[in-house]
């Protein structure tokens, strides 16, 4: 056992290391290569340290570099050095956050920092917490919250009944709400297709205005960080509006809640605070190991009554006991990375980080509008949306970068429009791959447009 550890731990830093400077994508041959794993089922064992050669080297190279300085693609972070040496301990631990009794240090782990997280984000601190996979399940979590809490409202037990023969609930959403939330409407019973959606500006964001009266019982779910260009919905408005008529407000803040940070970028979430429920990720700017989510409902009875699990064998301590306020009851101790992250980083380590990468969105977009191409969004946060043109030079080049293997951002289509989304959430990006990124994009743009003039 020691030495093959020992072997693995040495693999993986030469992996950490390497992808530093390797192409964001893998080779074509990389990828030929995983047909090596399309065997069939063997017969006999194989060695453990035979098991980790073949991963090592046939499944590294074919690995995007995600945890490098350059992948843009989607929101995601790069895994900071403290919560990845964590994760290694944790699957040594081999720890079932699920109760208490299973994992003590798993669950008061968990406890620190939900009281941190709620301290970070400005929300209630009575709030309760689940630590969950990613926004999908922390939308669904704190829905299932919001579902439990209205329904109880009008006398409905819907843990008990379910959904047959309840008082039915609005759902009110924005026009461009990410489809991870209308998956955990479709999960809870509400239905995607039901909801009332309300028009949005040129940014994105809910337009208060246009806003339909209110009428029995509603969930309000607004946005804070829209996927493509990072803008916020006005949340003090709206929760207002929400308020006035009882309805319940849940924030889908995937990744725009850890704005709230930053102290220049705080006014995005102005208000967020009279919302009734929150869903961010940790995998992604919090820079933790795949897969981390975390919901936040104001009112923890409401959570624990939602998702509550009844079993007389499974004791239950004075201490929270996660399988109460979770979708799961065995998982993994996704507490033990959020809490080194965050004990690492500390409040001007974490500022530093979001604001850092925020700052390089802004140099993303002042080069590539000094080069003469069209930047879409007002860019707030970390997200910037670029047209290098007609919608057929714009994929052609994003094609081009792709292969390219300098930096990865991907395609996205935005009110009408097709564009390249950049988007800068990696601890371990720097001013220098900016200027190498951006090199390679007016590059390989310049050389686009031109062989596409000379064609017309």
């Amino acid at each position: 056992m020691k030495e093959l550890l020992l072997d693995t731990a040495r693999r993986s830093i030469h992996y950490r290391e390497e992808i530093l400077n390797r192409s964001v994508v893998p080779t074509a041959e990389a990828i030929k290569q995983l047909k090596k794993f399309d065997i069939p089922f063997p017969q006999n064992p194989s060695t453990p340290e035979n098991v980790i050669n073949m991963l090592d080297e046939i499944g590294s190279p074919a690995t995007m570099g995600i945890s490098g300085r350059r992948f843009f693609g989607f929101v995601i972070g790069g895994s900071l050095p403290a919560a990845v040496a964590a994760s290694w301990l944790s699957t040594a631990w081999d720890q079932n956050a699920g109760l208490f009794v299973g994992s003590p240090i798993g669950i008061v782990l968990e406890e620190v920092s939900l009281k941190w997280l709620l301290e970070i984000f400005g929300l209630p601190s009575e709030s309760g917490g689940s630590f969950v996979t990613g926004a999908t399940m922390a939308n669904f979590t704190a829905l299932a919250a919001a579902r439990h809490s209205i329904l109880k409202n009008e006398g409905w037990d819907v843990e008990a009944n379910g959904l047959f023969g309840a008082p039915p609930i609005d759902v009110i959403v924005g026009e461009e709400a990410h489809p991870s939330l209308f998956r955990g409407l479709s999960l809870l019973g509400l239905g995607r297709e039901r909801v009332k959606k309300v028009p949005v500006d040129n940014q994105g964001r809910i337009n208060p205005d246009k806003f339909p009266e209110i009428k029995g019982p509603t969930i309000v779910c607004v946005q804070a960080g829209n996927v493509n260009t990072g803008s916020f919905d006005p949340i003090r408005k709206i929760c207002e509006i929400s308020k006035s008529a009882n309805a319940w407000v849940h924030v889908d803040g995937a990744f725009g809640l850890w704005a709230s940070v930053v102290p220049s970028k705080k006014y995005l979430t102005d208000g967020i605070n009279l919302a009734d429920s929150w869903a961010t990720d940790a995998h992604k700017w919090l820079n933790v190991p795949y897969d981390s989510g975390l919901a936040f409902v104001k009112n923890s009875e409401s959570l624990r009554s939602a998702l509550s699990l009844t079993a007389a064998y499974l004791p239950q301590g004075g201490h929270r006991e996660p399988s109460q306020y979770s979708p799961e009851l065995s998982r993994r101790s996704r507490g033990i990375e959020v809490w080194a992250a965050l004990y690492s980083l500390g409040k001007s380590g974490l500022s530093d980080m979001i604001e850092r990468t925020c700052n390089y969105a802004g140099m993303f977009a002042a080069g590539l509008s000094k080069a003469g191409f069209e930047i879409l969004n007002e860019v707030v946060i970390n997200q910037v949306l670029v047209s290098f043109g007609t919608p057929d030079e714009t994929k052609i080049i994003i094609k081009e970068l792709q292969e390219d293997g300098t930096c990865w951002c991907g395609i996205t289509e935005w009110q009408g429009r097709t564009a390249m989304r950049i988007s800068i959430s990696s601890w371990a990006t720097t001013e220098e791959d900016v200027q190498k990124s951006l090199e390679a994009m007016i590059r390989i743009a310049k050389k686009v447009r031109e062989y596409s003039r000379q064609q017309v």
